[in-house]
């Protein structure tokens, strides 16, 4: 029987590389259900922007603004946060409808404060750099799309009606409330304005220069109870401006932002968008996404396909652009900064991102990544310190350890330029010599005890990988006595070990375990978002070590089993609980690089089962492609990036260490371009859903022994092949 023409072109088209619009292969909702936290909305790789709809509620399932299951849109805003897990942004928020406004609903929404309307997932679409929705209960079509600094925002309405924008300045949902705000009206189709507000960004200002397409017949601002034509300041600043439309009639704006000024916020504006053409600015943005999804080229079914493509996206939405188009920004000391020869960026999510996220973009995005650490070095200077968890200007302290260095160590180790090493050696060095968060007794103690504050164990790990990292660049760059400084307070992890019970433990000052002691529980008081299960595991720079303490190869093979095997007590259930198998939580960051911690125990064939399994998606589900398809908090890249390392067949166990971990590829091929033009090929042999096994890998035709894969492999080009099998082969 012979097959439709078309069914054996889309056939063939699965089986070639991805080459000319991987974009296609992105589904922007991929998160946004669940425990994701990921928003739908239009924003440009690493862009200052992130135009999306926010549906009006607070709540841990709206930290993004937006939440699958909802029903109802209140607002489409310019700020957002992918996949945290804290509530703020949500500045400079539209909201388009016709007649009278419905402003009230269950919940958060309250009654007349703030508008909204139905909607159906039916008439709501998204793609990189684009967003559509219908608003039901006004029959409005709103889109979305953005420049790197600016939203454009078009309204499509479907009948002849009164219709009205506002602009809600007062809009504030979860950690976020407004300090101050102010809205000017220029003149009959321009408005400008701020919004400053406090919350995990403790000073976040907003400034806003807003074009409508046509003018506005009606005027209203309201503030502090009191209505004008003309401007408004306060903290619940509202202003609304009318139009008289016809049926398909189309009304566009455009809104440039900045953290330092309206001028600064025109300026942006200006220098990204000339007129009012929606269509050349989305198609220009799903090219510049095009320019950077296409780094990497994949060979695979199309379900994998929309995994990996959207798990690059993600990996891409921040860290974000903070400078204007001048190189202006407002620092996390309150003044206003100019960075030099560089983008400022912001955002960094450094506790969840130096694991995975960052050495992708080291691999990818080389020239990005110095611009990152040039970032981290504008930010020492006007701090004394690098950030740990940045937000727009402000440092938050958000999660613990001085997770810049890894970061910042790894760039120094790989070479690529374009920051003073030595400058940059003492801006780590500054971090790890602090006295507070528990340093003064991590350093006269060798370990954080319990006495000292929560999550002492986990800081005592953490800043143990941290010191390994200062260790390496110390001797990169000659300095002997930092080196033998730090590599010895890197061993300061064994100091949390009990012998008699297998886990890493808290201490107190004295020196004895807290007791009692239960591996299965969740205690913040010594872990973070985690048990002692999770941080038993975290000594990423010296595995060998840790194996030993555990007993050797063997005993270290049975307690990864039976983490994997032992039930989790349900009643004892967080937020952090998702994704796992038994005590192996892959919803949260510190289980990450558990499962190809087996290469070492001589078991690598148990690397390749879990994490096939992993990313597998169809019997367990912690990646699929529906809404709901990540198991975990996207925490700004870090789940997806493990997808991506993941599905090429390797992953950064050590993220400084220059070398990935060998696992068991998830796509039939792929091709990553490097920037100096050089690419590298990975290919399989018998790839499938059940040949999960790696039986041989040959890298440039020469067999390749070991667990690892060197970064200067990658970066020197060539062709990984691995030959799949669906037995394990317990000699490689």
């Amino acid at each position: 029987m012979k097959k439709p023409v078309l069914f054996i072109t889309l056939l063939l088209l699965s089986m070639t590389l991805v080459a000319q619009d991987p974009a296609q292969w992105v589904d922007p909702f991929i998160g946004t259900d669940g425990k994701g936290n990921t928003y739908p909305g239009a924003s440009l790789p690493f862009g200052m922007v992130q135009l999306s709809p926010d549906n009006g509620r607070s709540g841990w399932d709206w930290i993004a603004g937006y939440f699958y299951p909802d029903t109802v849109i209140a607002g489409f805003s310019h700020l957002h946060l992918s996949g945290t897990g804290a509530g703020d942004l949500y500045d400079i928020s539209f909201f388009p409808f016709t007649g009278k406004p419905k402003v009230a609903h269950e919940g958060e929404l309250g009654p007349g404060k703030t508008p909204y309307s139905l909607f159906s997932h039916d008439q709501e679409q998204a793609e990189p750099g684009y967003y559509q929705v219908t608003l039901l209960d006004y029959d409005v079509s709103v889109e979305l799309t953005t420049t790197v600094r600016s939203g454009l925002q078009r309204y499509t309405f479907g009948q002849d009606a009164d219709a009205s924008v506002v602009l809600n300045l007062a809009y504030a949902r979860n950690w976020d409330w407004v300090t101050d705000a102010c809205v000017e009206v220029i003149n009959d189709s321009t408005i400008c304005g701020y919004r400053k507000s406090s919350g995990w960004a403790a000073d976040q200002r907003v400034y806003f220069y807003a074009v409508f397409s046509r003018g506005f017949d009606t005027v209203e601002v309201t503030s502090a109870g009191q209505v004008s034509q003309s401007s408004g300041r306060g903290k619940e600043v509202l202003a609304k401006f009318g139009f008289a439309v016809d049926a398909s009639d189309t009304l566009l704006v455009k809104t440039g932002i900045s953290s330092v000024s309206i001028e600064n916020a025109q300026a942006n504006l200006a220098a990204e968008q000339n007129g009012f053409n929606f269509e050349r600015v989305k198609q220009e943005a799903r090219e510049a996404w095009n320019d950077q999804l296409k780094k990497i080229q994949i060979k695979a079914s199309d379900e994998n396909k929309i995994k990996f493509y959207t798990s690059l996206y993600h990996s891409m939405l921040g860290p974000t652009i903070y400078s204007d188009i001048n190189q202006q920004y407002k620092g996390p000391d309150g003044n206003i900064h100019r960075s030099v020869g560089h983008d400022r960026y912001a955002t960094f999510s450094l506790w969840d991102t130096y694991r995975a996220t960052h050495p992708l973009a080291t691999l990818i995005h080389p020239g990005r990544t110095v611009d990152f650490i040039r970032s981290m070095l504008d930010h020492y200077r006007e701090t004394g310190l690098l950030p740990v968890w940045e937000l727009l200007g402000n440092e938050t302290n958000m999660m613990m350890g001085y997770h810049a260095v890894p970061v910042i160590a790894d760039a120094i180790l790989k070479d690529l330029g374009g920051f003073d090493y030595h400058e940059a050696f003492g801006t780590m060095i500054k971090s790890a010599m602090q006295d507070k968060s528990g340093l003064d007794a991590y350093k006269k103690l060798g370990y954080v005890p319990y006495e000292s504050r929560n999550w002492n164990v986990s800081l005592t790990l953490e800043y143990a990988f941290d010191d390994w990292c200062i260790a390496q660049a110390a001797k990169k760059l000659n300095k002997a006595s930092e080196y033998d400084y730090f590599s010895k307070r890197a061993m300061n992890y064994s100091n949390h070990f009990d012998p008699t019970s297998g886990f890493m433990r808290a201490r107190s000052e004295n020196g004895s375990f807290r007791s009692p002691f239960d591996p299965n529980a969740y205690k913040p008081e010594d872990y973070c978002e985690a048990n002692a299960w999770h941080y038993n595991w975290y000594v990423p720079h010296d595995i060998q070590g840790m194996i030993d303490l555990m007993g050797g190869p063997e005993k270290c093979t049975q307690q990864l089993d039976a983490m994997f095997s032992t039930m989790q007590a349900t009643d004892e259930s967080t937020v952090w609980i998702s994704g796992y198998f038994g005590q192996y939580v892959h919803g949260n960051e510190p289980s990450h690089h558990v499962p190809y911690l087996y290469q070492y125990t001589g078991y690598p064939h148990k690397t390749e089962y879990w994490t096939r399994r992993i990313m597998d998606g169809i019997l367990d589900q912690l990646y699929t492609t529906a809404p709901d398809g990540l198991c975990g908090n996207e925490d700004y890249g870090q789940m997806s990036a493990w997808y991506v390392f993941s599905a090429l067949g390797f992953y950064p166990v050590n993220p400084a260490s220059g070398h990935y971990v060998l696992g068991s590829p998830m796509v039939d091929e792929a091709i990553i371009h490097l920037p100096d033009g050089k690419t590298f090929h990975i290919k399989t042999i018998n790839q499938g859903a059940q040949n999960v096994y790696v039986k041989s890998i040959t890298l440039r035709g020469e067999k390749l022994t070991g667990v690892h894969l060197t970064h200067q492999d990658l970066v020197n080009g060539g062709e990984l092949i691995f030959e799949m099998s669906q037995k394990p082969n317990h000699e490689n």
